[in-house]
């Protein structure tokens, strides 16, 4: 099977995607002189200057090789085996469910304890006075 190439341009769509970073929003930080479209077409391009790539990574926050050398199929190996290990280690799995909502009845209730424990120091305080 032949290895399919991303070209710089797809690259760095793809990485921008994962960031969640929209064009608009990349074209605001690599200058006035950018916009949606100009960021656009700079995706479109497969080879692109070094001194570019330079500024879209400082603009994304990552090195740029980290770009340069982003690959999709490792991406999404390392999120699947990332996902799948954290799963098991934390307790989560296809047997049971977690439910957030439980975690926060749980942590409201010591809030209320701790905010009884408070008054009753405070009252214990005042009357010593």
């Amino acid at each position: 099977m032949a290895e399919h190439t991303i070209h710089l341009g797809e690259k760095i769509k793809r990485f921008r995607e994962l960031l969640g970073v929209k064009q608009d929003a990349l074209a605001v930080e690599l200058g006035d002189d950018w916009n949606q479209k100009k960021v656009s077409m700079l995706e479109a391009k497969a080879d692109i200057d070094p001194a570019m790539m330079e500024k879209v990574a400082q603009a994304l926050k990552v090195p740029r090789q980290a770009i340069e050398n982003f690959d999709t199929e490792r991406v999404v190996h390392i999120c699947s085996n990332t996902i799948n290990s954290y799963d098991h280690a934390v307790g989560i799995s296809n047997y049971g469910t977690f439910n957030p909502l439980d975690k926060i009845i749980e942590l409201h209730k010591e809030k209320e304890a701790l905010h009884e424990r408070r008054l009753k120091e405070m009252e214990a305080l005042y009357k010593g006075c």
